[in-house]
């Protein structure tokens, strides 16, 4: 409270005492003690209402201690069951938290993580997936500019995400405790199968395999493919002790079509604690043919090989570059990539007007715009000679086919003439485009359809910078790949317009993320935002049926289908609305990866704790680490000091009190004729 509520107070008693003393006191014929109770109950009323005016503030100041944060990170994979030290783990934790002076210096909170981190003092060892990185981050978002220590336990086995090893950084010390048999056995195992997803009917596809092994003689083991009771290759590996990899490639003959499952196991007479890891199942989508796409310029520029590059990263599609006159047959073709057209074309695009090939026009400094308007009416061209750059707008209503938003806004821009662009008809508008900060309103990318052909049009150059920045920006061609590629799947389909369209893989690996996603369309094929659209997944051998919801996400819907059992599948789904439907299948493929080691990463485990300016321990160590927590010196208590401020009386009830002040004052006055 501050001095000068404490003299108002002082001078409120004084008023108060000299009002109801003057009014009940001093000018009574007699003192009697009604007019001593009146004068009371008139001092407390004058007094209350001072005090509801003057509304004093009390400051308390309350000193906290702060202990240091010590996080206890449990790894509840299921590779700690596997390696069988779940209840060494269990016990390892219960005596770090509850040792006494580990609780009385360090504010101490329970993790667990496998492909998720999250609080949690109970642990199962079930997680499908080990990401420590995970940990790294989320423990950064937690104690943001705090100085503590972790402690890890954990067998270091990292199965997703980034290499951990620098995620912690090294502002906070990271003690590991590595759980698992240290003793080295002897182990062959397949790391890792290299296959495309796809191949092609009555072509070889190649399987690249890596094969590792540890142990302290020499050996040799028998690499088999087979599918069924089909042995496809066999080949014998030789491994030393200065010898511990081997790589091996094989061409398999895709000789059925659909998907075909294969399996690749490596064998020896030796004996081995951990078989699981001799082998990997792996699956191929084997199609009837490969999209045949043309890009036709009349000219040489680097968009050329960018596209050419994208669009076959695509396994079942297969580019060719030509000229204007170069094309025998349109019938060779899927998809012809029209590249800045100019009078050459008029043969071509003749020609296209009986074959009916879908077309991607894409337009540039080079491109004869009148010759353009004769040839197509979606756009109208009235372009100048000059030269304008274009940004690029992304459209989030887009419903033609499911797109993200890549980071088209900060993709360098395209170039093209200055002009306007007038639109004919219908479009859907993918990007729209804008010079500077100014929008056009004119679409840089659309795409039309008109009654059985599908067209799409880039209206600028340059778009191979669009790649090369992706790259930048993702460290990986990835994102603008599929992008290409969605857009060569909407030239290459079927145009039969359906109302519900759902896009899955045929095949996934047990522990990854199994995500299928739908679009629903109207009678006037736009995006229905208000679809009710569910899946039914039934197990074909167990004949169990699991039913979901399909959740709105963007311009799509989708449903995580993560926890199935490895198997054959066929699903169901259905908008209720108008009980469309689709159905087809999926396999999940047996592959545990948590079921692939041995033996705990020391190594990495190190150097974490070396990185950290740290110390890795050993279960039979826990002692030491406990001791050494509790001697450092940087982690000590801060006292801090809480202010907090209240009011000395609530209002309201100080009004009430007022009121019954008033009234019995009043009451005593009539029952005593003073009135």
């Amino acid at each position: 409270m501050t001095t000068t509520a404490i003299l108002l107070l002082l001078v409120s008693l004084l008023i108060a005492s000299g009002l109801s003393y003057f009014q009940y006191i001093y000018k009574a014929k007699n003192k009697s003690k009604v007019n001593l109770f009146l004068a009371f109950l008139r001092f407390l009323t004058i007094f209350s209402i001072f005090l509801l005016l003057i509304n004093p503030i009390i400051t308390k100041n309350r000193l906290d201690i702060v202990k240091t944060p010590l996080p206890v990170v449990i790894d509840n994979s299921s590779s700690i069951s596997f390696l069988n030290v779940n209840k060494e783990v269990e016990q390892l934790y219960k005596k770090i938290i509850s040792n006494k002076d580990i609780q009385e210096k360090f504010e101490v909170q329970s993790y667990q993580f496998s492909e998720d981190f999250e609080p949690s003092d109970k642990f199962t060892f079930k997680g499908t997936q080990t990401n420590i990185d995970v940990v790294a981050k989320n423990l950064k978002s937690i104690y943001k500019n705090t100085n503590y220590p972790t402690i890890l336990i954990s067998d270091g086995n990292q199965t997703s995400g980034n290499d951990y090893v620098y995620s912690f950084g090294t502002e906070n010390k990271v003690y590991p405790i590595i759980v698992g048999d240290t003793t080295t056995f002897l182990d062959i195992k397949i790391n890792q199968l290299n296959v495309n997803k796809y191949a092609f009917h009555k072509n070889k596809f190649p399987v690249e395999a890596f094969l590792s092994y540890s142990g302290t003689k020499n050996i040799t083991a028998d690499f088999v493919i087979s599918q069924g009771n089909l042995i496809l290759s066999k080949q014998r590996i030789s491994f030393t002790t200065y010898k511990k990899t081997a790589t091996v490639s094989v061409l398999l003959p895709a000789d059925k079509i659909g998907i075909q499952v294969f399996k690749a196991t490596i064998t020896s007479l030796e004996k081995e604690k951990n078989t699981y890891n001799n082998t990997k199942n792996f699956a191929v989508e084997v199609i009837d043919q490969k999209t045949n796409i043309a890009i036709v310029s009349a000219i040489s520029h680097p968009d050329l090989g960018a596209l050419k590059r994208a669009i076959e990263t695509n396994a079942q599609r297969k580019v060719t570059i030509l000229k204007p006159n170069d094309i025998k047959s349109l019938q060779d073709y899927n998809v012809l990539i029209l590249y800045q057209p100019n009078t050459e074309f008029k043969a071509l695009f003749e020609n296209n007007k009986v074959a009916g090939i879908n077309t991607f026009i894409i337009t540039g400094n080079s491109t004869d715009f009148n010759f353009l308007n004769q040839q197509q009416n979606n756009l109208n061209f009235k372009m100048s000679g000059q030269k304008e750059d274009y940004l690029s707008v992304f459209n989030p209503q887009f419903n033609l086919f499911a797109i993200d938003n890549i980071g088209f806004e900060n993709l360098p821009p395209l170039q093209n003439a200055f002009g306007s662009v007038t639109v004919n008809g219908s479009l859907s508008v993918l990007l729209s485009s804008k010079i500077r900060t100014i929008d056009t309103n004119s679409p840089l990318l659309a795409f039309a359809e008109n009654q059985s052909k599908r067209s799409a049009y880039l209206l600028g150059e340059n778009s191979w910078k669009w790649r090369l920045q992706s790259h930048i920006n993702n460290q990986s061609f990835e994102k603008y790949d599929v992008f290409i590629d969605k857009i060569i799947q909407f030239l290459a389909t079927s145009t039969g317009k359906k109302s519900l369209v759902v896009e899955h893989e045929r095949f996934y690996n047990f522990g990854e993320a199994i995500e299928i996603t739908a679009q629903y369309f109207n009678k006037n094929y736009e995006f229905d935002e208000k679809a009710r659209l569910t899946i039914a997944v039934t197990n074909t051998k167990t004949k169990q049926t699991k039913s979901f919801d399909l959740l709105k996400s963007n311009n799509y819907y989708k449903v995580n289908l993560d926890g199935l059992k490895a198997g054959n599948y066929s699903f169901n789904v259905k908008e209720l609305n108008s009980n469309s439907t689709y159905s087809s299948n999926f396999e999940i493929l047996d592959f545990d990866i948590e079921k692939q080691f041995v033996n705990p990463d020391i190594e990495k485990m190190s150097q974490l704790a070396l990185q950290t300016q740290a110390n890795e321990y050993y279960p039979d160590q826990v002692d030491t680490l406990i001791k050494v927590l509790l001697e450092n010196k940087e982690y000590k208590a801060i006292q801090k000091n809480n202010s907090t401020k209240t009011q000395l009386i609530d209002w309201v009830w100080l009004l009430i009190f007022i009121l019954i002040l008033l009234i019995t004052e009043w009451f005593t006055r009539k029952y005593n004729g003073l009135l």
